[in-house]
């Protein structure tokens, strides 16, 4: 499974990267590695709702449940995200993204903070 990480790169601008969630036997199922969350929050955005730029404001993972959104970094590059399609935000410093509720629906979506990788 692809999902979009949204990073901040050296020149300070945020880019889009596809990573690969890597998958490992559970029983009879497959999961991934379980990662440290700090708990849970589902937002809706209305039609036409616009996020001019800014950072992520901590490192999460973005879940659409419903509507679409686009996501635009700084070389011009735009992504859709819908239903199921799940991004990785770290573009935490630099100037960050602009987010746009696009279709004729509310975008309605879960974010998922991760816990902070603590060094030492």
């Amino acid at each position: 499974m692809k999902i979009v990480r949204l990073y901040t790169g050296n020149d300070g601008e945020a880019h889009f990267e596809e990573i690969e969630m890597e998958f490992g036997p559970m029983g009879t199922t497959e999961t991934t590695q379980l990662q440290a969350a700090t708990g849970i929050a589902f937002r809706r955005a209305p039609v036409g709702h616009v996020q001019d730029w800014h950072p992520a404001p901590r490192r999460q993972y973005v879940v659409t449940l419903s509507g679409q959104g686009e996501i635009e970094v700084g070389d011009g590059t735009v992504r859709r995200f819908g239903p199921g399609d799940v991004m990785l935000a770290e573009d935490t410093t630099g100037r960050g993204h602009i987010t746009r509720v696009v279709g004729a629906r509310p975008r309605l979506y879960a974010t998922v903070p991760l816990r902070e990788i603590r060094e030492g």
